[in-house]
């Protein structure tokens, strides 16, 4: 596997074609788990490279929107056969570029899901329900979701599969509402992304799909992301990764009006309630720090902040969550940006008045990684700072927040940024209901997901999904990442047609309703054909 590009570029995909990059510079991957470089070059590609995608992408959307929706899913399933079929060689490359395990996390969980996500994309096409065509009869105005034109997709280092920009589910998402893709591949996992293009581009030509409905570069400088971000040809964009970068390439987007949708930042508050507490404390101490530690802790939605009352109870929690950080080998990061990410980040909290719970400092120098670290800080101390303790620690890091009472915890809600998700835990009797019905609706204003008794770690796959909230968890509070058909409708534009002759109408608003979908006719929902 090593050898591959050891002599001259990877080709980026380009209409359709592997061309040799307009190149500005070059870089390598490294194996975070042995920390030496795969002998593999990647091109950092010139603004040549950009206005060839974006020209090529335009084009596309053209063609696109006259291809029915059944080619689309086609593409999609066919696509999620031919990742099944290369699952083995996939996760072994995500694996030696990100050294996340191959087993059970790649191989077994990531890679499913995202042919998963795939195939209900697919399906969303076929039905067509998700663009909620809605019609008025007696005025004869129609009006639906359609296509929002090409989507630049930036995607992750944390899941090289099932958020990559390249088969994730704002990828399957864009495809699967009619838009072309330019996908902006991730340097930690560049070798992942050209075999998900190649696999992509074979789908296309088996389906009979413009050959640039997916195209991909690996890497372009600061200015180029910017400028192209910028380019009024874009229908939309869509990032995750830093709140720094994620902001700035926001800032692009809205100073010409293309929709940005974003995950950001999010440190997710856990609030522990005194009944919870003195009822289980022991079992939600590992609770909490088996979510904090697991994968490293490179998930968005990883409980990165805990707020426990003061007291014995909450003296014990802490200890213990203290010694099962101690006491569990820290994993393997991403790579040596996410490594001195979380270290400065702790250093912040730290310098903010935050103490170490944790004992151990040391950590294998072999291989990116960290000390497990837990801090703590008084509900007072972060009352007088809160923005310096609401610093994300990507990585196996959590701060304990000590609150005094209800009316402090309430006061510490309040001061909290937007977040993807929050969670309250309380007993199972009625002794903590008086606090919880105080504290629910301020963290529920808060937090995209509100959960009880359950950690945050897990983003299921379900329509219900909302892997959103407000900002800055993410560009826009109305939409969400994951959950099919609703994150289709951040990539669909509303189209209104207002006495246009039937045949001349989107095959989703003629009277017959070819794809059976519901549509709201005259204030009902119906699957039915307009009486």
């Amino acid at each position: 596997m090593s050898g591959e590009f050891a002599m001259y570029t990877a080709p980026v995909l380009i209409a359709g074609e592997w061309r040799q990059a307009a190149e500005s510079g070059r870089f390598q991957p490294t194996n975070p788990s042995t920390k030496e470089t795969i002998a593999r070059l990647y091109p950092v590609s010139n603004w040549h490279d950009c206005e060839a995608v974006l020209a090529a992408a335009a084009d596309a959307a053209a063609t696109l929107r006259a291809i029915p929706a059944e080619t689309r899913a086609r593409f999609l399933d066919t696509f999620a056969d031919a990742i099944e079929a290369s699952a083995d060689e996939l996760s072994l490359l995500a694996h030696e570029e990100t050294g996340l395990p191959l087993n059970p996390r790649l191989r077994d969980v990531e890679l499913p899901r995202t042919t998963g996500q795939l195939r209900a994309a697919a399906n969303a096409a076929r039905d067509g329900s998700w663009a909620q065509a809605t019609i008025d009869t007696a005025l004869n105005i129609r009006s639906m979701r359609g296509p929002i034109g090409p989507v630049v997709i930036f995607g992750p280092n944390n899941f090289p599969l099932a958020f990559n920009g390249l088969a994730g589910g704002d990828f399957a998402a864009a495809i699967a509402a009619g838009n072309p893709v330019i996908a902006k591949a991730h340097t930690s996992h560049p070798g992942t992304c050209h075999k998900l293009a190649s696999l992509a581009r074979q789908a296309l030509e088996q389906v009979g799909l413009p050959a640039a409905t997916v195209q991909m570069l690996y890497a372009i400088s600061r200015e180029d992301g910017y400028r192209l971000m910028g380019d009024k040809r874009l229908g939309a964009g869509a990032f995750t990764g830093s709140r720094t970068a994620g902001i700035a390439l926001k800032q692009v987007a809205d100073s010409v009006g293309t929709p940005f949708y974003a995950e950001l930042s999010s440190i997710n508050p856990v609030v522990m309630l005194p009944g919870a507490l003195r009822e289980r404390g022991p079992e939600l101490a590992e609770e909490f720090a088996g979510s904090c530690l697991m994968g490293s802790g490179q998930f968005c939605t990883n409980p990165g902040l805990v707020i426990v009352p003061a007291g014995d109870d909450g003296e014990r929690f802490i200890a213990r969550c203290g010694e099962l950080f101690d006491g569990s080998q820290p994993g393997t990061l991403l790579s040596a940006g996410t490594q001195m990410g979380l270290q400065r980040a702790i250093v912040e909290l730290r310098e903010a008045g935050a103490a170490l719970v944790t004992r151990v400092t040391s950590a294998d120098d072999t291989r990116t990684c960290v000390p497990n670290t837990l801090l703590c800080v008084s509900g007072t101390g972060f009352l007088q700072a809160p923005e310096a303790f609401q610093t994300e620690a990507f990585g196996n890091a959590a701060l304990v927040v000590v609150s005094e009472n209800t009316e402090q915890t309430a006061a510490i809600l309040q001061q909290l940024e937007g977040n993807l998700t929050g969670c309250i835990y309380s007993s199972t009797t009625d002794v903590d209901e008086e606090a919880y019905n105080a504290l629910a609706p301020i963290l529920r204003e808060k937090v995209g997901r509100l959960l009880n008794d359950k950690m945050p770690t897990g983003v299921a796959v379900s329509p219900a999904m909302n892997h959103g909230g407000p900002f800055p968890a993410s560009g826009h509070p109305g939409f969400t990442a994951v959950g099919i058909p609703a994150s289709l409708t951040r990539f669909g534009k509303l189209d209104c047609y207002d006495n246009v002759r039937s045949h001349r109408l989107p095959p989703l608003l003629q009277d017959h309703n070819p794809l059976n979908a519901w549509r709201s006719v005259d204030g009902n929902w119906t699957q039915g054909p307009v009486q």
